[in-house]
């Protein structure tokens, strides 16, 4: 007679993982397998990112400096933002890595759309787009601005780890932003030019550079218009006059 007591005190799950050495349960939903890493050696930008819309267009500033669990400066001309659309911008903050990623998957997105429909993509479109990435996709801490042109005028998003994107006139992320935020607010007027937003930017970042030990070591400036994407990099000092 088969006795059909054999394993019968071994709990399925206790002995699948001992047998194997993994949890058949996991991943969960939502994880990635291996999903513990040393923290202390993944290259993270820090960072200090602002976008600021006008009536000419967009500009976005970001310092230049990543670092190894925020205590050593591994790369000291780290360019952090990207174009990812004819007419729209993307900065990297969070994990380098992650970053990244997130800007390859956009890009890729948006020109997959452009290829089916024959047009470009909306701001709305693509902020909405970027926030589903954010939330459901395997892209670590990130927390960007998406600055972009449309046939609706200027706009500039921030882009949470959750997913949530927000509007706002400017914005600003990153480890420095409640130095740079003090600046800016200073120096934001609404009808202000596209080289004033470019000044006040730049002294954004640098005031951030003076406190925040993960921004610094210069500047890159994007200029978003209707006619497309400029990409830029400054000294510390050189916008800031």
């Amino acid at each position: 007679m088969q006795d059909n007591s054999f394993g019968s005190n071994i709990e399925p799950h206790q002995h699948q993982a001992g047998r194997y050495g993994t949890d058949p349960y996991e991943p969960e939903l939502g994880t990635l397998p291996n999903g513990e890493r040393d923290e202390e050696a993944v290259n993270k930008t820090g960072t200090t990112t602002i976008g600021i819309s006008t009536e000419e267009g967009v500009v976005i500033a970001t310092d230049m400096r990543a670092s190894l669990g925020g205590r050593f400066v591994s790369n000291k001309n780290v360019q952090k933002v990207e174009q990812i659309h004819p007419t729209a911008a993307l900065t990297l903050v969070g994990s380098v890595g992650g970053a990244q990623s997130f800007i390859r998957t956009l890009r890729s997105e948006v020109n997959l759309y452009e290829a089916r429909r024959g047009e470009h993509m909306s701001m709305q479109a693509l902020s909405t787009l970027a926030g589903n990435f954010a939330r459901g996709g395997p892209f670590l801490a990130i927390n960007p601005i998406l600055g972009g042109v449309d046939d609706e005028g200027s706009h500039v998003y921030s882009i949470d780890p959750a997913g949530g994107v927000m509007k706002d006139d400017y914005t600003i992320t990153g480890s420095g932003l409640t130095v740079a935020y003090g600046t800016l607010e200073d120096r934001y007027e609404p009808d202000m030019s596209i080289e004033e937003a470019q000044k006040a930017a730049g002294a954004g970042i640098k005031a951030a550079a003076e406190r925040d030990t993960g921004s610094g070591n210069g500047i890159y400036v994007a200029t978003v218009t209707g006619d497309g994407v400029d990409i830029a990099d400054y000294e510390l000092d050189e916008l800031d006059v």
